[in-house]
C-alpha cells in the first residue's frame, strides 16, 4: 500500500516504503487508513495521532470481495502501519462485514465526533439480469464505527438518524421461546436479546472447525443451543425465509457463539445467489445476553450481533414473501427453551434523500 504526501496539496512525493505490504492477497481496492479512540467510542480527526489513538488499516481484497482490517500503530517518523491485531490476509477473520459488504470507506463526522462508514452492496443475481435492469448494486445504510474497550476489534451500529424513519413500534413482553416453536412479529427495524437459562446441553464444537461460514453451512437444523433469532423475508408458510440466528457450542474451556444468516429459502425462484454467511461472535454467554438488531428491506437483510461486534449482510430476492406477503418470526429451532428478554420493532417511513 502506496503512500504520497504533499505540502501544498499539488505537488506530491512518493514515501520511501509502503505504508503496509504483503504477498500473496491478490489485488486490494479502496484501502482505508484512519485513527480510532482507545477511550471510547467518540471519533477523532482523521491526522489525530500520539496517545489515546490506535489506526486501523483496511482493504477490501477483490479476491473473495470482502473488507478486512487490521488494528495498530502508525510510524510517524518511517511512515508504517505495525499491525498489532489482524492482518490484511484473505483467510482473515477480522472483517467489517461478514456478507454483502464491499469497496467501503469511512470519513471523520466532526459535527457528531464520530467516524462513519459507507459500504456497497453488491447483487447475488447474474450480469444478464443486472444489465436488463439498468442497474446494479447500492450503499448501505451508513453505520458509525469505533473501536471496542477491549480494543481486539471494531464495532459497527447503524447510525442513530436512521431511528426518525421508525414508526408503529410493536414491544413483545418478556418470553419464553420452546424450542421447536415461532413467534410471529411485524416489522422492518428489529431489536432483541436472548437469554439461555441453561448451557448444559450445548453440543460440544469440532476443534478443527475453524470457519463460522462452514459450520452455519450445516443450516438452521435442531440443535442443543440454537439455532434461534429471526426468520425474516418470511411466507406465511415457511416456504421462503431468510434465517438469522445464533448458535451456542462447547469448547473445552468456554462456549462459542456463532451468528449466521442462511440465505438458502430465501426464495423459490433459482435464479439466484443463496450462500450462507456466518461469523464468531465475541460474547460470553453465560454472562451476557445475545443482542441482535436486523434491519430488513424488499431485498436487503442488514444485521448486528452481539451489539454490532458481528455484521453480515446479505442480499436476497424473494417472490413469494414480497410487500404484504412478507411475514417476520422469532424461532428457535434448538432443544431447550430460549428467553426472549426484548424484542421491540418498528415498520420504516421512506427515506427522504436531499
Amino acid at each position: 500500500m502506496l503512500m504520497f504526501m504533499s505540502r501544498d496539496f499539488v505537488h506530491w512525493f512518493q514515501s520511501r516504503q509502503p505504508l503496509y505490504a504483503r504477498r500473496d492477497t491478490g489485488m486490494w481496492e479502496c484501502p482505508d487508513f484512519y485513527p480510532v479512540s482507545t477511550g471510547g467510542e467518540g471519533g477523532v480527526e482523521t491526522a489525530a495521532v500520539g496517545r489515546g489513538v490506535k489506526h486501523v488499516l483496511k482493504a477490501s481484497m477483490n479476491d473473495g470481495f470482502f473488507d478486512t482490517y487490521a488494528i495498530g500503530s502508525y510510524d510517524v517518523g518511517r511512515d508504517v502501519c505495525v499491525p498489532e491485531r489482524g492482518s490484511l490476509r484473505l483467510d482473515s477473520e477480522m472483517r467489517y462485514d461478514h456478507g454483502k459488504f464491499y469497496a467501503s470507506k469511512t470519513f471523520f463526522d466532526s459535527s457528531m465526533k464520530r467516524r462513519v462508514l459507507w459500504g456497497w452492496i453488491n447483487e447475488s443475481t447474474d450480469a444478464a439480469t443486472e444489465t436488463s435492469k439498468g442497474w446494479s448494486g447500492l450503499q448501505a445504510i451508513p453505520r458509525k464505527i469505533w473501536l471496542h474497550k477491549s480494543g481486539k476489534q471494531l464495532v459497527q451500529w447503524p447510525v442513530k438518524e436512521i431511528e426518525k424513519l421508525r414508526e408503529g413500534r410493536v414491544i413483545c413482553p418478556t418470553k419464553e421461546l420452546k424450542g421447536g416453536s415461532v413467534l410471529e412479529i411485524s416489522g422492518a427495524d428489529v431489536e432483541s436479546s436472548f437469554e439461555i437459562p441453561t448451557l448444559e446441553k450445548a453440543e460440544e464444537i469440532d476443534p478443527s472447525l475453524t470457519d463460522p461460514q462452514a459450520i452455519c453451512s450445516y443450516g438452521a437444523s435442531k440443535g442443543g443451543v440454537g439455532p434461534f433469532g429471526l426468520l425474516v423475508l418470511a411466507s406465511k408458510d415457511l416456504q421462503e425465509y431468510t434465517a438469522v440466528y445464533f448458535r451456542v457450542f462447547r469448547a473445552k474451556t468456554r462456549y462459542v457463539v456463532i451468528m449466521c444468516s442462511d440465505q438458502r429459502r430465501s426464495s423459490l425462484s433459482l435464479d439466484y445467489d443463496k450462500p450462507t454467511y456466518g461469523a464468531f461472535v465475541d460474547v460470553d454467554p453465560v454472562k451476557e445476553k445475545l443482542s441482535l438488531r436486523t434491519l430488513i428491506d424488499h431485498s436487503i437483510v442488514e444485521s448486528f450481533g452481539g451489539d454490532g461486534k458481528a455484521c453480515i449482510t446479505a442480499r436476497v430476492y424473494p417472490s413469494v414473501a414480497i410487500d404484504g406477503g412478507a411475514h417476520l418470526f422469532a424461532f428457535n429451532n434448538g432443544t431447550y427453551d430460549i428467553k426472549i428478554s426484548k424484542l421491540a420493532a418498528w415498520s420504516m417511513k421512506a427515506a427522504q434523500v436531499n
